[in-house]
């Protein structure tokens, strides 16, 4: 019998609220790495499997530097996820990504520190390319599911993912500038890479909340300006998504499902049962 391949969701809670959702269950999940954020919601969404997770758990009660990324990838994985798209909040750094447009990112910055990055820490070690690190495949279908949707949107950009849990300094965020960054956030950094390793095919939708705080006639961030905008993205990401889940999903031709072919420094064979046990759901189909 073939494994059902799902879609998994990361993202806040109101995602699943969505009209047509058929709850089928809920995922109180463990992995070697620990607990997710939260039980990963089971649903049928257009006679698709979809799991969701809430990355910063019930209540938003996970800052982004204190997140299981490990924990919420591998979860994705034995769940039989087998794409995963992010929603992300993030701020502009460039004057024409107003609050409101969404951005179909295609690069990161990674300057996240002290966050858990691999799942091949040893003995197996493992170095998978991040040239590319979206999925075109799937960053393709959701941005024209985007367009159909009539949301403005901006199809390729870089996003910076920073540390937080606080906002960036106003010469930080000129630096970023002037870097050529397009938005910055904080939390797709260590995800997209660890998504990567677990060959899943990842890609982002990041919802402009605001300019961060380089725009000289824009108010600095806050939380409360950030919710603001918030309501009405998440309105408009549902429909996005009620228009992905209607087409037809073609086989992923992008590569990311066989990541690990050409990255694994170690013959799996020779591996003991206590080094291959953290990382068996990601190697399973290479033994």
């Amino acid at each position: 019998m073939a494994v059902v391949q799902r879609t998994g969701i990361i993202g806040g809670s109101g995602l699943y609220a969505m009209d047509g959702i058929e709850i089928l269950d809920e995922l109180d999940m463990d992995t070697p790495w620990g607990k997710p954020s939260a039980p990963l919601i089971l649903a049928r969404y257009h006679d698709q499997e979809i799991v969701f997770l809430p990355r910063h758990g019930t209540g938003h009660s996970i800052p982004p530097h204190k997140i299981n990324y490990r924990a919420n990838i591998y979860a994705m994985k034995q769940a039989n996820v087998s794409r995963i798209i992010s929603v992300s909040a993030v701020g502009s750094l460039r004057e024409d990504i107003a609050p409101g447009d969404f951005i179909f990112v295609d690069q990161f910055v990674d300057r996240t520190i002290n966050r858990e990055k691999t799942f091949f820490d040893g003995p197996v070690v493992a170095h998978i390319s991040m040239a590319d690190p979206v999925c075109k495949c799937l960053q393709k279908a959701i941005v024209k599911s985007a367009q159909e949707t009539g949301i403005t949107t901006h199809e390729t950009g870089t996003y910076l993912v920073m540390q937080g849990p606080q906002f960036s300094t106003r010469a930080e965020s000129m630096l970023y500038r002037s870097w050529g960054m397009d938005v910055i956030g904080m939390t797709n950094m260590p995800e997209a890479k660890l998504a990567r390793e677990a060959e899943i095919c990842y890609a982002t939708i990041a919802m402009c909340t605001d300019y961060d705080c380089w725009h000289q006639e824009e108010d600095d961030v806050s939380v409360s300006s950030i919710l603001e905008v918030m309501q009405s993205n998440v309105q408009k990401v549902q429909g996005l998504l009620n228009c992905y889940f209607q087409q037809a999903r073609k086989t992923c031709t992008c590569g990311c499902q066989t990541t690990l072919d050409h990255g694994i420094f170690a013959d799996l064979s020779q591996q003991s049962d206590a080094a291959l046990r953290p990382i068996h759901a990601l190697v399973e189909r290479l033994l």
